[in-house]
């Protein structure tokens, strides 16, 4: 056979040889896929959906009465509420007492400002009342004071798709429901003690100076510079002996 009749045959070949060589070659294009483009990845994230930042925004403490006045845990309350007042409060503290004008409450609320001077707090305390919606319930006194807050600025518990889907489509795209980590951010923000150390980070202390002294020295004898902590266990047999 010629090199003339083989290079007519090549060139003869039928479009279906064609059509099978772009088949085969069809899986090997989809490694380039782009799937994290396509929804098969959630592009969302709670941290964004719900942010925890920096506002100004009121502190409150709910004081309930037990008995004649104030109890131990309820003085606890307000001197903790006090010291965040000096870390992060502004303007006064106001002092609310339930609608109708009850002796009991007012005497709570003289009592709520000798505990609060008696922690050293010296400024202006604003006393109002409060509407009380339902009387079944026990209607506390509450202080409430302006300052840094880290808050949620998105309201949790909104629904507004169908976990299910079952009608629709919205369940196949692998994405977080709107709702989903809000809890968990406002949990946070409401644990922080400051607020600040979300945004930014604190000063470092100076270092050790006997410290580092101790260790250079040990490095000079050939020492190990590190510290040898010892931990001695307890047999459980042995807790609530006596012995």
């Amino acid at each position: 056979m010629s090199r003339n009749s083989t290079t007519r045959r090549s060139r003869a070949l039928p479009p279906v040889w064609l059509v099978l060589a772009g088949l085969a070659t069809s899986p090997l294009a989809g490694c380039n896929l782009d799937y994290a483009g396509v929804g098969s990845i959630a592009p969302d994230d709670y941290h964004q959906r719900h942010p925890i930042v920096l506002a100004d925004a009121p502190t409150t403490l709910d004081v309930y009465p037990v008995g004649a006045g104030l109890d131990r845990q309820s003085v606890a309350n307000i001197r903790g509420f006090a010291q965040r007042y000096r870390d992060l409060g502004v303007g006064r503290i106001t002092i609310l007492a339930p609608a109708g004008g009850r002796e009991s409450d007012r005497r709570i609320v003289d009592e709520i400002r000798r505990a609060l001077a008696a922690t050293g707090l010296r400024g202006y305390v604003g006393v109002g009342v409060y509407p009380v919606r339902d009387g079944t319930r026990a209607a506390p006194v509450r202080l409430i004071f302006q300052g840094l807050k880290a808050v949620v600025p998105t309201p949790c518990g909104q629904w507004p798709t169908d976990l299910a889907s079952g009608s629709s489509t919205e369940g196949w795209n692998n994405e977080s429901y709107p709702n989903f980590g809000c809890a968990t951010q406002a949990a946070l923000a409401a644990q922080v003690h400051d607020p600040r150390d979300l945004a930014q980070s604190r000063s470092s202390d100076p270092p050790d100076v006997s410290m580092r002294l101790r260790a250079i020295g040990d490095v000079r004898e050939g020492k190990d510079p590190g510290t040898a902590w010892k931990t001695q266990n307890t047999a459980i047999g042995q807790v609530g002996t006596g012995g």
